[in-house]
């Protein structure tokens, strides 16, 4: 009797897609695929082979067409943080601009220890057609290609040159899409002649796999360390990342906090670890962060620092800290875990916690300590009242701002709405100014701080909410340099049914870099459109109209009450919704709660002003934490 086939024929690329069809991820006691499927633009260079194994497998990976690469990408991105790295989506592009227009979005991934898979076209391995169309020639390198830029920006990257080579490499770009301390983009280059290439395949391969996140235990001996330290604190103070959040340790931190009687400050990355009106919620902390936040951490003498990576707009670029304090580091990634003298616990920030805290049960900061940080919450509480109110003290009214566009929405929108924005100036107003009203419900893309990201990230998130949370909106804050930067998602929102509602705020150009430019004594100059070369009357775009060129509906409003009943219309429409406004570009900004930032300044110039300016930033570096 013939023995049965253990191997079927494949191409290279049905071999990849049908694995990848095959993972699945253990998820509260739920199994789902691990990949939620793709975004994908099709050309010459991953059409014929990865098109034709892709449709074939539609059903399991479905596929979502974007307008752009890059931003394509950045919905990917963005997917992955609504899942708290649980899931990822790949995106597929072909072998030239498509490839590279994706590299911003891979550092986007890295920086931020987000996972996507890139499967891009390349140049054919046997060089029998070159040069071909779209490829970058190296004359002392024929083996480079513009896939090698992506080396740069991830943490797996293979070119496959040989269709047996996916049965290794596959696996290892997975596990690494899935490793809690080594998470970021995997980036596979496919020659478009290895694609169509087949192979002998073990049905192994493609039998159906369940993943599980695991949790790294903390060393015992590391939790011992801190707990001595944290017993002698009279201070201590807890910094929230988002790394909280990948673990799903948010009961965690709030249960360990009211333990042990220790306030809490968040990054921007830990934004929504805890709401609002939790007692031990300290606001956020840094550049962008709180008068509240800021003064706890200049007055701690132990840092208790989980899932942060400490990022200077999180530390004052190491301002913020007292030279004198201590920090514990809770990391699951060992590099971020030993930063600046950190006594490193390397774990799961879940694990780590709840051991932390039975290594210390006896333990709770005085209350002397707990009531002065009560106090500064009161504080700037009262301030963000105040920041967010159309009228001034007195009655006067203001001219709209970002922070009153903010408390509109924040007060308007439902518990577990998402909040999407990036790079300008709405990320340090969002940080600053929003309450919280569920743990995980907000996405300032700050790590990258790319311009952008908002609307395709808000297409993203909301193909990623739609899966669990559909009754619930994307809320998308964007300026209108980024929108104009990057708006071609509003269409595919509309094209693929996944609602969002846009928000843009208008204050004529890039207006926080104006802000930063004109604050360190420089000319206003190519920031505000009026600034601008060859601009003698400036434009104002009519974002709504083109919105709904889009297929969007939209409408434009020009006061706080107008923007309230928008937003209800919005949140009743059944169709992606733009809300247009002004904003001021001058005073318009939270002027409290801003830490110390370490900015490039030139020592010789012929404006007064900027050499002033250079001084003062001088001055600042005195407080500064020595790194060793």
């Amino acid at each position: 009797m013939k023995e049965a086939a253990r191997s079927i024929r494949l191409t290279m690329t049905q071999a990849l897609v049908k694995h990848l069809a095959a993972q699945y991820v253990e998820i509260d006691g739920r199994t789902v695929r691990i990949c939620g499927g793709g975004f994908g633009i099709f050309g010459h260079g991953n059409v014929i082979c990865l098109g034709e194994a892709l449709h074939a497998q539609r059903d399991a990976l479905p596929l979502w067409r974007g307008q752009n690469e890059q931003s394509m990408a950045m919905a990917a991105v963005a997917y992955a943080k609504q899942k708290l790295r649980r899931r990822f989506m790949f995106v597929t592009s072909s072998a030239g601009p498509g490839t590279t227009n994706m590299l911003t979005s891979a550092a986007i991934a890295h920086t931020n220890r987000l996972p996507l898979l890139m499967l891009c076209g390349d140049a054919y391995v046997t060089r029998l057609p070159d040069p071909v169309l779209q490829q970058v020639e190296h004359f002392g390198d024929p083996t480079l290609s513009v896939t090698d830029a992506f080396k740069s920006v991830t943490r797996f990257w293979d070119r496959i040159t040989h269709p047996a080579q996916i049965i290794q490499s596959l696996p290892q770009a997975i596990a690494t899409l899935l490793d809690p301390a080594d998470c970021g983009p995997a980036f596979l280059a496919l020659p478009q002649d290895v694609q169509g290439w087949a192979y002998d395949y073990p049905l192994e391969l493609f039998e159906e796999r369940v993943h599980r996140i695991r949790r790294p235990p903390p060393d015992p001996s590391d939790i011992a360390d801190a707990a001595r330290l944290l017993a002698g604190a009279e201070r201590p103070l807890i910094v929230a990342g988002g790394g909280v959040q990948y673990s799903q340790a948010t009961a965690e931190l709030a249960a360990f906090a009211r333990a042990h009687n220790i306030p809490v400050v968040e990054t921007i990355a830990g934004r929504a670890n805890l709401t609002h009106d939790e007692p031990l919620n300290m606001g956020p902390m840094g550049v962008t962060g709180s008068n509240s936040a800021n003064a706890l951490a200049a007055r701690a003498d132990i840092i208790l620092a989980i899932g942060t990576r400490l990022q200077d707009f999180t530390t004052g670029s190491w301002t913020v800290f007292a030279r004198e304090a201590r920090i514990v580091s809770i990391n699951v990634a060992r590099f971020d875990a030993n930063k600046h003298r950190s006594l490193p616990v390397v774990a799961d920030a879940k694990l780590a916690l709840s051991a932390l805290s039975e290594a210390v049960t006896d333990f709770r900061a005085p209350q002397s300590w707990l009531d002065h940080a009560a106090e500064q919450k009161r504080a700037w509480d009262a301030y963000v009242d105040d920041n967010m109110s159309g009228v001034t003290a007195k009655g006067a009214n203001r001219t709209m701002s970002y922070a009153q566009v903010i408390g509109v929405v924040n007060a308007q929108c439902h518990e577990r709405d998402r909040i999407v924005t990036a790079a300008g100036g709405l990320p340090a107003e969002v940080t600053a100014n929003w309450r919280t009203k569920s743990p995980g419900t907000v996405d300032v893309e700050f790590g990258f701080s790319c311009m952008g990201y908002e609307i395709a990230g808000g297409w993203g998130a909301r193909i990623a909410q739609v899966e669990s949370e559909p009754e619930r909106d994307t809320i998308v804050l964007v300026g209108d340099g980024s929108y104009l930067m990057m708006n071609s998602d509003l269409y595919s929102s509309v094209l693929t049914d996944r609602k969002i509602i846009v928000i843009v705020c208008d204050n004529g150009g890039f207006a926080v870099i104006h802000k930063l430019q004109v604050g360190t004594g420089n000319a206003p100059y190519n920031n505000l459109i009026k600034d601008c070369r060859g601009v003698e009357a400036p434009f104002s775009v009519d974002f709504a109209a083109h919105a709904r060129a889009l297929g969007a509906d939209a409408e434009t409003v020009g006061s706080l009450a107008e923007l309230r009943q928008a937003l209800a219309r919005a949140q009743r429409s059944r169709r992606t919704y733009v809300i247009s406004l002004k904003v001021d570009a001058y005073d318009g900004w939270t002027q409290e709660g801003h830490a110390w930032w370490e900015i490039g300044g030139p020592e010789v110039s012929e404006r007064r002003e900027v050499v002033e300016a250079k001084l003062a930033t001088e001055e600042g570096r005195r407080a500064q934490r020595p790194g060793v």
